[in-house]
C-alpha cells in the first residue's frame, strides 16, 4: 500500500499554539483522570468514591490542586537538593516533550477575528518527524531517568529501593516496547505517525492490529509498564515500599510525578489508537471523534486491569519480559520478515 504524506503549511506560530494547548489541555486532563481513576475504582469494588466536595465530588479535583499548591515543599537534609529538585520536571517534561511528536487534537485554523493570530494554522501534530516513533519512545523512556535520580537523591532507604526497580523495569520493558513497534514498522515503511495513520486510511479492515495482532498485544503489556501501572507499579508499591522514589515528596514535586504518569497514559493511549487501531480522520470531525474514544477506551482499560490484576514482583517481571515477551516478539518479526519477502 501506498503511503501518502500530507505536507500543510505550518508556521512555527501555529507550533507554538499546539504546544501551548497540549501543555493546557493534558495538564486539565492528567489532573481530570486522576478524579476518573478513583471513581471507577470505587464502581469496581462497589464504593462511592469523592462524592463530597461539589456535586458528584467533581470539585475535588481543584481541592486537590489547591492542597498540592498549598503545600510545604520539604527537602530531606541530607539529600542531594539540586538532583532532587530536578527529578519531578525531568519526568514532567519529558512527557509533554513526547507528546509533540504524537498527534493530538485535530488540526484547525484560529478564526480571522482574533486579532495577531488570526487564519493561523495550527496542525493536529506540533512536529512530524519522520522519526516521530522512535522519537516518543525515546522521550519516555528518559523520563525514567526522574523516578530514577528522585530515589537516589533523597537519602532513604525506600527511596533507593524505588530508584533500583526503576533500573529494573527500564532495563527490562523497553525492549519489548521496541521489538513490538518494530514489525508493525516493518510493514509500513515508515517511523512518521502520519504516514502511519495514512496507511491506515482505507477503512478498519486495514488497521494494523487485524495484520499484527501479537505486537499490539505485546505493546499494550509493555504500555503498562511504561507507565508504572498496575500490575508493574514497581517503583512505588505501597505494601513494599511505602513510596518508593517518592516517599520524600510533597507539594507540587509530588504533583509533577502524577502529571507525568497520566500524560505518559494517554501518550500510550494516543500511540496505540494511531499505530493499531486506525488512527484519526484528518478529512472530517467524525475521525477526531473516534479517536478520542479510542483513547478513551485505552485510558478505562488501564483503570481497569488495576481493579482487577494483582501487582506482580520485580523477579516476575524480569522473568516475563525476557523468557516470554521477547521470545515471542523476536518470532513476530521473523514472520513478519518472511511474509514481506514471500
Amino acid at each position: 500500500m501506498e503511503v501518502v504524506h500530507l505536507l500543510p503549511e505550518i508556521t512555527w506560530v501555529g507550533v507554538m499554539i499546539k504546544a501551548i494547548l497540549i501543555l493546557a489541555i493534558i495538564s486539565a486532563l492528567a489532573g481530570f483522570g486522576t478524579f476518573i481513576e478513583r471513581k471507577v475504582l470505587a464502581f469496581m469494588q462497589r464504593r462511592l468514591g469523592p462524592m463530597h466536595v461539589g456535586p458528584y465530588g467533581l470539585l475535588q479535583i481543584a481541592a486537590d490542586g489547591i492542597k498540592l499548591f498549598t503545600k510545604e515543599d520539604i527537602i530531606p537534609q541530607n539529600a542531594n537538593k539540586l538532583i532532587f529538585m530536578i527529578a519531578p520536571l525531568i519526568t514532567a517534561a519529558t512527557a509533554f516533550i513526547a507528546l509533540g511528536a504524537v498527534p493530538v487534537f485535530p488540526d484547525f485554523t484560529v478564526p480571522s477575528w482574533i486579532p495577531i493570530i488570526g487564519d493561523t494554522f495550527v496542525p493536529s501534530i506540533a512536529s512530524d518527524l519522520n522519526v516521530g516513533v522512535l522519537f516518543v519512545l525515546g522521550m519516555m523512556a528518559s523520563g525514567l531517568y526522574g523516578p530514577l535520580l528522585a530515589g537516589m537523591s533523597q537519602a532513604n532507604k525506600w527511596g533507593i529501593i524505588g530508584a533500583a526497580r526503576t533500573a529494573v523495569q527500564f532495563l527490562s520493558y523497553e525492549v519489548i516496547t521496541a521489538l513490538s513497534i518494530l514489525a508493525p514498522v516493518m510493514l509500513i515503511g515508515s517511523l512518521s505517525f502520519v504516514d502511519i495513520n495514512n496507511y491506515q486510511s482505507e477503512g478498519i479492515g486495514s488497521w494494523m492490529i487485524w495484520q499484527q495482532p501479537v505486537a499490539f498485544v505485546l505493546f499494550l503489556i509493555a504500555g503498562f509498564a511504561e507507565t508504572n501501572r498496575t500490575p508493574f507499579d514497581l517503583l512505588e508499591h505501597e505494601a513494599e515500599v511505602v513510596s518508593g522514589y517518592a516517599t520524600e515528596y510533597s507539594g507540587m514535586r509530588w504533583g509533577m510525578f502524577f502529571i507525568g504518569e497520566y500524560a505518559n497514559m494517554i501518550t500510550i493511549s494516543v500511540i496505540a489508537s494511531v499505530l493499531f487501531l486506525g488512527g484519526y480522520d484528518a478529512e472530517g470531525a467524525f475521525g477526531w471523534l473516534f479517536i478520542m474514544l479510542k483513547i478513551a477506551f485505552f485510558f478505562f482499560f488501564m483503570l481497569w486491569v488495576r481493579a482487577s490484576w494483582p501487582h506482580i514482583r520485580p523477579d516476575q517481571l524480569m522473568w516475563f519480559c525476557w523468557k516470554v515477551l521477547m521470545p515471542i516478539a523476536i518470532i513476530n518479526i521473523l514472520i513478519t520478515s518472511l511474509v514481506i519477502l514471500l
